[in-house]
């Protein structure tokens, strides 16, 4: 099958329309995750929404707003919690991704029949989403790009001086909820994209990676967006090419130019080290 044969398929046009959905998501979100420090925290949200995928399949109900739902419960929860006892942070996050993880599987063991999509919630199938979860994709990304745009200067500020944002009477806590809630969101839409499992690869790799190349929060919400891009119609590719998981490919991809990266960097600043000449 040609390149212009392949593209012309319904379901090749949703997935890289997909791509470039959560992409955006993922460039404002991985890089507010990255820079304030949140990714043990985004993990427990993202294993916790194995759990709205369990209650969707034993309700018989949509599993993307179920799961939205429940997430954004289950973040707010958490952002409550782990607020008030700070000290227990580590602990709660684990017991919130544990609990999470374990009611979805209690749920999916007592749904009566074998759900063969399930493993695309686990390790994604970019290949199989449908027009109406690309519409869902669509309503949460207008709804983080309008947030963070309303509130970014608020948000600026709590990322990098949470005590001087307090003082200018900023609502820190109520800041960190919608930005725990957003991040949510964010998991819910990647489910078929990578899954549950390899999301935070996703979330961290490509701000990392613009974070480089960027002293704003803007060049580097937008060099995430760019790179998760890259490594989502990459990822895409290969896994057409080698007939493997797409989820896993798309993670892989992301990885081996993200150890690339930082191998040529080490390689670049030895070098720099060398050539750079001895004081008198």
């Amino acid at each position: 099958m040609s390149l212009s044969e392949l593209l012309a398929q319904t379901f090749v046009q949703h997935a890289l329309l997909a791509a470039l959905l959560v992409s955006i998501a993922c460039g404002v979100i991985g890089a507010l995750v990255v820079v304030n420090r949140l990714v043990f925290m985004a993990g427990g949200i993202a294993h916790s929404a194995y759990g709205g995928v369990g209650l969707a399949f034993y309700a018989g109900l949509p599993v993307l707003p179920t799961t939205g739902v429940f997430t954004g419960a289950a973040a707010l929860l958490l952002g409550l919690v782990t607020r008030r006892r700070r000290e227990r942070t580590d602990t709660l996050i684990g017991v919130i991704w544990a609990g999470g993880m374990a009611f979805g599987i209690i749920l999916l063991n007592l749904t009566p029949g074998y759900n063969t999509d399930l493993m695309s919630y686990l390790f994604g199938s970019i290949l199989t989403v449908p027009a109406r979860d690309l519409w869902l994709m669509f309503g949460a990304d207008a709804l983080i790009v309008a947030l963070t745009l309303y509130y970014f200067r608020d948000i600026l500020s709590l990322s990098f001086d949470p005590d001087y944002a307090r003082s200018r009477g900023i609502p820190v806590d109520g800041l960190h909820l919608m930005l725990l809630v957003l991040v949510a969101e964010t998991v819910v839409m990647m489910l078929q994209v990578v899954g549950l499992i390899l999301v935070i690869a996703l979330l961290t790799i490509p701000p990392y990676l613009a974070e480089r190349h960027t002293r704003s929060l803007v060049g580097m919400m937008l060099g995430a967006g760019l790179w998760s891009l890259v490594f989502c119609v990459v990822g895409l590719g290969a896994a057409y090419v080698f007939d493997i998981s797409s989820g896993a490919s798309i993670v892989a991809t992301a990885c081996v130019i993200y150890l690339t990266f930082v191998a040529v960097q080490s390689a670049w600043r030895k070098l720099g080290r060398r050539s750079a000449p001895e004081p008198a």
